[in-house]
């Protein structure tokens, strides 16, 4: 049976796909060496983040909901930033959520 929760989780996975591919659009421009790291979270924020969050103001947004928008957040930053060489392991590696919160301070 349908109630508003399942609503608000099947709008909320509906904006996520919208959100993956309005990112998977724009790849190549993020993938692009010549272009900064701050010009790509500005348009990460002016229009994945933009269209993840259309009418948010409207959802009832539960504890998961705001973890799950959290995850999506966190894995196109981790595109953006790319991958860090571990010296240590001598292998690369994504970023840790830390070090994802530690690089966007510096950028902005």
């Amino acid at each position: 049976m349908l109630n508003e929760d399942t609503n608000n989780q099947i709008y909320l996975q509906e904006r996520i796909k919208n959100a993956n591919k309005t990112y998977f659009v724009l790849q190549n421009f993020f993938k692009n060496k010549n272009i900064s790291k701050r010009l790509k979270l500005r348009l990460k924020n002016t229009i994945i983040y933009k269209t993840l969050t259309y009418a948010s103001e409207t959802w009832t947004q539960t504890k998961t909901d705001r973890k799950q928008l959290s995850i999506v957040e966190r894995k196109v930053y981790r595109r953006i930033l790319g991958p860090v060489y571990d010296k240590e392991k001598e292998n690369w590696r994504i970023l840790t959520n830390k070090e994802i919160y530690e690089e966007l301070k510096n950028l902005l």
